[in-house]
């Protein structure tokens, strides 16, 4: 039985899989299980942020696994404790959370809004507000905080206590905000939404509001954290630092990760036994995660993700089929005249390419460190497949 066999016979059918086995890889390149080369310009959906198998990720994550594979959060363990201060340093957050993905990252930032207005008004100041066509992940309550309608279906009832307001429309937020709303949650670039940077004005006016308010800001910073605009955190373009950021997917480097970084307003909220994760800063996944914050700390490393997102966004721009390029750095959307994206995909595969959809758009999201090497090839194919 092949593999394709095997996975459609005993998984769920949770995914439409693309006909392709993935087998091994280093850098942005890898091979199918017939030895077919690809070069990958969605990185795990903007998980494998060093690429496929880097060496100093890799060495990290092996020598963790011969000394201590994992320990309960009822110990102290090393490479949790470091990642947490190199976080902490890197940011300006005064704590962290740890949990495996984010939307147990966004669970949490959730949960610190609530308690932290609980603590302080009572418990009927509850209401988060969060965008339109926002995306904040698969459980109960991470999809009732999603603002698309797609996926508030089947799995009723949903949490109560969100609202969505349309992004950028400032006036259509104020008329949101009343003595009920405990936090504001946006993604500065949209990234399941169509990646769509939202306004610099729009934020601000959220920075604000929640100034003003002693509402929290929440930042869901999990697709576009880490380096993957080009800044640290996407924030930094905008000049503002959410109250509460969660990152997940590219931190880890490949691992299962999910993070809640909270200021000095909110660090406390949460105190013994209001949260909780068994796998949360395992030492295996924390080893790598602070290779990855070394390699993005290299001197030049943000500049030369600008360098290549510019080449990227230099060569789709010219191309007749291109009608707009978004988002902010590594993260790019192409929408398209009259091509399809799930035919643009398709054909890339064909091609040796790999890249990702959101909504009606292609979506790039190639690895931070990937070669101009890789990333010229990679830029070609995609080009050749839009100019066809």
């Amino acid at each position: 039985m092949s593999t394709i066999e095997q996975t459609d016979e005993h998984i769920m059918h949770t995914y439409v899989r693309n006909a392709l086995v993935l087998d091994h890889g280093n850098g942005a390149t890898c091979q199918d299980a017939d030895g077919k080369t690809y070069i990958d310009f969605g990185s795990g959906i903007g998980t494998t942020s060093l690429g496929f198998c880097n060496d100093a990720w890799a060495e990290a994550v092996c020598a963790q696994v011969r000394t201590i594979q994992h320990t309960s959060n009822l110990f102290y363990q090393q490479p949790q404790a470091t990642l947490a201060e190199k976080l902490c340093g890197m940011t300006g957050y005064s704590k962290v959370f740890f949990g495996n993905s984010g939307a147990e990252a966004n669970e949490c930032a959730i949960k610190i809004a609530r308690k932290y207005s609980f603590d302080k008004y009572g418990e009927n100041r509850n209401t988060i507000i969060t965008l339109v066509n926002s995306f904040h992940g698969r459980t109960i309550a991470t999809l009732s905080a999603t603002g698309q309608d797609v996926f508030h279906n089947y799995f009723f009832p949903f949490v109560g206590g969100f609202r969505y307001a349309k992004a950028n429309d400032i006036s259509g937020l104020h008329d949101m905000i009343d003595e009920t709303v405990c936090a504001i949650m946006i993604e500065y670039v949209q990234g399941e939404g169509g990646v769509m940077a939202i306004d610099k004005a729009f934020a601000e006016e959220i920075r604000k509001i929640c100034t003003e308010k002693d509402i929290l800001m929440i930042a869901d910073e999990v697709q576009t954290g880490v380096g993957r605009t080009g800044k640290f955190l996407a924030g930094e373009h905008y000049g503002i630092k959410a109250d509460v950021t969660t990152l997940a997917k590219g931190i880890g480097g490949g691992l299962p990760i999910g993070i809640c970084m909270a200021n000095e307003k909110c660090a406390d909220v949460l105190d013994a036994g209001a949260h909780g994760s068994t796998f949360g800063g395992n030492p295996v996944v924390c080893a790598g995660a602070v290779k990855v914050l070394e390699t993005l700390e290299a001197e030049g490393m943000m500049e030369s993700i600008m360098e290549k997102s510019n080449y990227i966004r230099e060569k789709l721009t010219a191309l007749e089929e291109v009608a707009e390029v978004s988002g902010l750095g590594m993260m790019i959307g192409i929408s398209l005249k009259t091509k399809k994206a799930p035919d643009v995909l398709k054909a890339c595969i064909e091609k040796g390419l790999l890249v990702l959809t959101a909504k009606d758009r292609v979506r790039l999201l190639p690895p931070l460190t990937i070669s101009m090497e890789e990333l010229k090839k990679g830029t070609e194919i995609l080009c050749s497949v839009l100019e066809g």
